[in-house]
């Protein structure tokens, strides 16, 4: 029965409909799982198996009966600490939230649910969800199940880990910079930065409420298998009432496309993006993962231009948001506050007018940019991190290969398509010499959330990477 805890959703949930298992059976070996490796991995900051049982075995009285439970049924998932489940806390990994019990759930959840899936607990997430590498003062450190010694990135980090480890099959995550494709590329998993607006966000809780003031951060899953996201998209996409910038819900089902990639596609590969300084092994194993693309059929060609490096002003924006949300928390609390979250949102008093008008001229001119490239090309190929996985408990690293970098170095692949909406993906491409897992981004053109899981789908194929696992302390 433990080979059941690196089954994909999709055959967990034909194993449920045939009455080969039960959701009863599932749960109970998710939660022997956790027991067995959380305490060493801290990927879950809570864990409700008494309501997830009786849940599983309403599930598995609802199967027998002969009722369709829907395209999730009986399984188990992890929701990131910084979205509401009803009846759990939602504490975005800082203390002053410690017992901020959500009243209901958010509108993403509240679809898993619909869909069938059972919520055991909530995962871990830097304070606030700011920081590319998962540790707070609340529920300490999280730990990569490659190297326990190692961080398995931020922001949705516990999710990552929940995914990688084999103790839930797919988690929930959110990005407004990297904070899914970063944990994904560090621990080996698949993480899909969704087109905005492609979940709809109209309940996000609390103190981030107001991130939403610019079309940045999206939702979006964490799994083990390509296959795992497309059924989560299926089951949670489309538009909602509260959210204006929601998307209408897609005409075709992601799963029923995954196989319909088109031929001969025409695929841009760039190392650096024109500025970010790359690991040497990380660029080895992107072009090994690049070239597959070419055996498959596909043109991949060598992209030398620049895009513009949008990280002062979009980092700008999204930190004058937050600033104007937690003002009073800050003024009354800051000694309760991580020093660099405090730091930071010091920073942004200075924003300006003038401030927000550079950014959205740059924002302009990134778009204008990735409009040319993608008017050339169907998709953009990059490195998702540019180095492997660093300590544990931080900080993020200042060189790579021993040159210098800048204070968010490490982000200059995956923020620039949070600034311009376009969906993008990571997936695993193989090891470093360190036993660490290299991420390859895949990025399509805008709202074409399709041919991104068309790709990392054929990519999986191609060389898949579920049979290799960690093994955990």
């Amino acid at each position: 029965m433990s080979s059941l805890n690196y089954k994909s959703a999709q055959e967990l949930s034909r194993l449920i409909r045939t009455k080969e298992i039960s959701p009863l059976e599932l749960m109970e070996e998710t939660i022997k799982k956790i027991e067995a490796t959380n305490p060493v991995l801290n990927a879950f900051v809570s864990v409700h198996a008494e309501q997830a049982m009786n849940e599983a075995r309403t599930m598995t009285d609802r199967i027998v009966s002969g009722e369709d439970p829907g395209p999730l049924a009986g399984i188990p998932i992890g929701a990131k600490d910084l979205e509401d489940v009803q009846g759990m806390v939602t504490s975005f990994g800082s203390t002053l939230y410690k017992n901020n019990l959500s009243q209901n759930d958010s509108t993403q959840i509240q679809r898993l649910k619909t869909a069938g899936a059972i919520v055991l607990g909530k995962t871990n997430t830097p304070e606030f969800g700011f920081t590319i590498f998962t540790k707070n003062r609340l529920h300490g450190v999280t730990r990569n199940p490659w190297n326990t010694e190692r961080t398995p990135g931020g922001s949705s980090g516990g999710s990552a880990v929940a995914v990688t480890a084999g103790m839930v099959p797919l988690a929930t995550g959110s990005d407004a910079g990297g904070s899914i494709r970063i944990p994904a590329a560090y621990t080996g998993c698949f993480g899909l930065k969704t087109s905005f607006g492609r979940i709809p966000m109209d309940n996000f809780p609390g103190p981030l409420q107001l991130l939403l003031m610019h079309p940045i951060p999206v939702l979006g899953p964490l799994t083990r298998q390509v296959e795992d996201a497309a059924l989560f998209l299926d089951c949670v996409a489309g538009d909602h009432p509260c959210d204006p910038g929601s998307l209408p819900r897609p005409e075709r089902s992601f799963v029923e496309c995954l196989n319909k990639i088109p031929t001969g596609l025409k695929i841009a590969y760039s190392p650096t993006l024109g500025y970010v300084r790359v690991q040497k092994e990380i660029k080895l194993g992107v072009e090994k993962a690049a070239r597959c693309f070419e055996e498959m059929g596909h043109t991949v060609e060598l992209w030398e231009e620049t895009l513009p490096d949008v990280v002062k002003s979009w980092s700008k924006l999204i930190n004058c948001d937050f600033f104007a949300q937690m003002q009073q928390i800050l003024e009354k609390n800051s000694p309760e506050l991580g020093r660099s979250l405090v730091m930071l949102l010091n920073e942004s008093r200075s924003f300006s007018f003038k401030d927000h008008l550079e950014a959205q001229k740059l924002k302009t001119e990134l778009n204008r940019v990735l409009w040319q490239l993608f008017d050339r090309f169907d998709l953009l190929l990059t490195p998702t991190m540019p180095n492997e996985a660093f300590d544990a408990g931080g900080p993020p690293p200042l060189e790579i290969d021993g040159e210098s970098i800048s204070l968010l170095g490490l982000l200059g692949f995956t923020y620039p398509f949070n600034f311009s909406g376009n969906p993008a993906a990571s997936v695993p491409a193989g090891f470093t010499k360190n036993g660490l897992p290299v991420g390859l981004q895949i990025i399509g053109p805008r709202l074409r959330d399709d041919l991104v899981l068309q790709a990392a789908y054929s990519f999986q194929q191609r060389m898949p990477w579920n049979d290799s696992r960690p093994k955990i302390p």
